[in-house]
């Protein structure tokens, strides 16, 4: 099985016409595509504006229209593979980046679904629902992700022109030193909220799984960012 996100030749994955709203004539499917053909449409419409380390990427098609992009790669800190899975932390991934563009019904969890089956087996995956953003994480409930609390978050983001600006967004940025930037520009520090964790496991037996799971979900608002609908949570 081809791991290689990068490879030119796209795997399509047909969903069926007339499932969850669809018709005949745009159907969705989802396929490998390229780390930069998802990082691009993830730069133009994910909240963050920022990709992350991209291992596994899968694109979501309207007719011959991309209208999503999902990403997978290492957990962004080390800690959580040691912490999820101690014994099969090079089994571990990251969701990292989820982005939708089509109003399209159910969108969003069938590009979730399809891109868990797609991936090379064994693996568990972990996501983040980020509460600074009023999610929620009702996607990763729609495809059957565990539930494992909150996270505890140990840093801080910026209170920058109103909006909160995580400190990986000012490292991109060629910050290399965000808190001494904030510092020396008056820059408010404000607590990064926790986020919900989710964890979805295939191949791999979900009691290796160090973090405690329930199906026992977070319920709130459900939201849907308003310029681009990037991903329902």
């Amino acid at each position: 099985m081809n791991t290689n996100a990068d490879v030119v030749q796209r795997q399509n994955d047909q969903l069926p016409a007339g499932d969850g709203g669809l018709t005949p004539t745009r159907p969705l499917h989802v396929q490998t595509i390229s780390s930069q053909e998802a990082a691009a449409l993830i730069r133009q419409h994910h909240y963050s504006g920022r990709t992350s380390n991209i291992k596994h990427a899968f694109g979501l098609y309207e007719a011959e229209q991309l209208v999503g992009a999902i990403t997978f790669g290492p957990p962004s800190s080390p800690q959580v593979a040691r912490s999820v899975a101690p014994t099969l932390q090079s089994a571990v991934l990251e969701l990292n980046r989820l982005v939708i563009t089509t109003a399209t019904k159910n969108a969003a969890s069938k590009l979730v679904g399809r891109a868990l089956r797609m991936l090379p087996r064994p693996f568990i995956c972990v996501s983040f629902a980020d509460r600074g953003q009023q999610h929620v994480g009702y996607v990763y409930q729609a495809t059957n992700f565990w539930f494992a609390g909150e996270s505890r978050p140990h840093d801080s983001e910026y209170l920058i022109d109103g909006k909160r600006v995580h400190p990986r967004t000012l490292a991109a940025r060629g910050i290399t030193s965000p808190r001494a930037w904030a510092r020396a520009n008056g820059i408010q520090f404000v607590p990064i909220e926790p986020k919900y964790r989710y964890v979805y496991t295939s191949g791999v037996a979900p009691d290796a799984v160090k973090w405690p799971l329930t199906k026992s979900y977070p319920k709130g608002a459900l939201v849907r960012s308003n310029a681009n609908m990037d991903l329902v949570t």
